[in-house]
């Protein structure tokens, strides 16, 4: 084998081994986490008012109240904090941009001061800086993502996240109430099933971390249920104290 095809060989080796997952988690985490907080926060609800010795309907009304609640309250909060978030970066890129209209050759030698301080000859950066900022618009989304940190068309929408935020959540809160629906009497098959659904949850994160799945899953698995199992004796408590 020639130096050519061994060479040829290592790149492509390195390319196929050299790939690295989401560390933003995309649109995994966001949806994984919101339905991890519905099943959490309604599982916790439900046993903690089973644990006041109220009746099935109580219990019932109480997780469809919680899911729509909670759905609600995560969407608007979603969309509120992503509308924010994102008004704030398109004002700094206004900002931005007309820096760039009135002082182009300042903005210039900023663009090149960066590239200085990460290593680059001071020559060649200019050059670079200057070849950067021939297209305004270029220059604008270089600007950007150098002192911002940001992608002018990567903004996320607050339409987008409240939608999710409120599909995730409700699917995560339907679970422990879907078992009295489908004509459970007693609390545990909801247990259950939610617990069933923490663990999965947990298993699903492990995919934007570095922990295994069985470990995710048996944390997820644990803090919800303590979460639960502690509403539930708060429930009780209070039902004796108020009975």
């Amino acid at each position: 084998m020639s130096i050519i095809d061994i060479e040829a060989s290592l790149h492509e080796a390195h390319r196929d081994n050299h790939t690295h997952r989401d560390v933003n988690g995309g649109w995994l985490r966001p949806a994984v986490f919101g339905a991890m907080d519905g099943l959490v926060s309604n599982l916790a609800l439900m046993t903690g008012v089973a644990g006041g010795a109220v009746s099935q309907q109580t219990i019932v009304i109480t997780g469809l109240a919680g899911l729509a609640a909670g759905a609600f309250s995560m969407a608007a909060g979603e969309y509120t904090s992503v509308a924010s978030q994102r008004e704030l970066v398109l004002a700094e890129l206004d900002l931005e941009r007309q820096q760039l209209r009135k002082h182009p050759v300042d903005e210039m030698e900023e663009l090149a001061a960066l590239y200085v301080a990460r290593g680059v000859e001071p020559a060649l950066a200019r050059e670079v800086a200057m070849q950067l900022s021939r297209d305004p618009e270029q220059a604008l989304e270089i600007h950007a993502r150098e002192e911002l940190g940001i992608d002018p068309d990567e903004l996320p929408s607050p339409l987008v996240a409240a939608v999710s935020s409120f599909g995730s959540f409700a699917l995560g809160a339907l679970l422990p109430v879907l078992p009295y629906l489908l004509g459970a009497g007693a609390l545990w098959p909801a247990v259950v099933l939610a617990l069933v659904g923490l663990f999965a949850c947990g298993a699903v994160v492990s995919r934007v971390t570095a922990r295994t799945w069985w470990y995710s899953g048996l944390r997820q698995l644990a803090l919800g249920g303590a979460a639960a199992g502690v509403t539930y004796v708060l429930g009780t408590l209070f039902g004796a104290a108020l009975g």
